[in-house]
């Protein structure tokens, strides 16, 4: 539906509705700051308690008044009439510009044929609830670049084989990020957090706030395999440790 707009028009769109929300959270509706931290709140903590009957209750009693209290917002509404809006410009372009499908036909010249690539498929999908880890079973290794809501990430490199470089690179909101290296795999660590702890290793950190910190194993520069780990998150604990 969208590829008939450029990314500067839907990219207007998002910063029109951002600037909305937090006029409207800051300005005329301040109440509802409290509101979105409150459940968010009670979301994380009964999703950290799922398995129990309490925990259910909360992450659902937390979703749908955060639901309903989005649908009131007058952010959303802005953007959904936009929306709206765009899909009846889209069906309209559409009966005045339809668009016509041919046949491609091979080219004769070897030349001019496009450079062959292969697809890949990710380890991890961007999630924005949920908790996600790698196979207990051994797995080919893929490089991880992923970003998350909500939930917990664990990543055991110990059931697979490393290239001589590997990169982890996840931006999460809330949750934590746990991640098991073997021993004779060097590291790099670079970890930023606006409220959490970290332990590195033999290294802890029992209170960030707004760090970010980085750490690497002596051999890093010379031996192999080697990884790096890019991890950012707003709220939540990262631990690296030997398995």
């Amino acid at each position: 539906m969208f590829q008939r707009f450029s990314t500067n028009t839907l990219s207007l769109l998002l910063l029109i509705g951002v600037a909305l929300l937090f006029i409207e959270l800051f300005f005329f509706n301040s109440g509802l700051v409290f509101t979105l931290i409150f459940f968010s709140f009670l979301i994380f903590i009964g999703r950290k308690q799922y398995e129990s009957t309490f925990g259910k209750i909360l992450f659902g009693f937390g979703c749908i008044v955060l639901f309903f209290t989005v649908l009131n917002m007058f952010a959303f509404r802005f953007l959904a009439i936009a929306l709206v809006i765009l899909f009846f410009i889209h069906y309209q372009k559409s009966k005045e510009e339809p668009e016509y499908l041919s046949p491609q036909f091979g080219d004769e010249n070897i030349n001019a044929l496009p450079e062959p690539i292969v697809k890949v498929e990710p380890l991890f999908q961007n999630k924005f609830f949920g908790n996600q880890q790698t196979s207990e079973s051994p797995y080919q290794w893929r490089d991880i670049n992923i970003h998350g809501g909500v939930g917990d990430r664990v990543i055991d490199l110990s059931n697979t084989v490393l290239p001589e470089d590997a990169v982890i690179s996840i931006r999460h909101i809330v949750g934590n990020i746990k991640i098991y290296v073997p021993y004779e795999v060097e590291v790099h660590v670079h970890h930023s957090s606006l409220l959490g702890r970290a332990t590195i290793f033999h290294k802890r950190h029992t209170k960030l706030f707004n760090e970010s910190i980085s750490y690497y194993t002596e051999g890093y520069g010379v031996n192999t395999p080697r990884v790096k780990i890019v991890t950012s998150v707003v709220s939540g604990d990262i631990e690296v440790k030997r398995i």
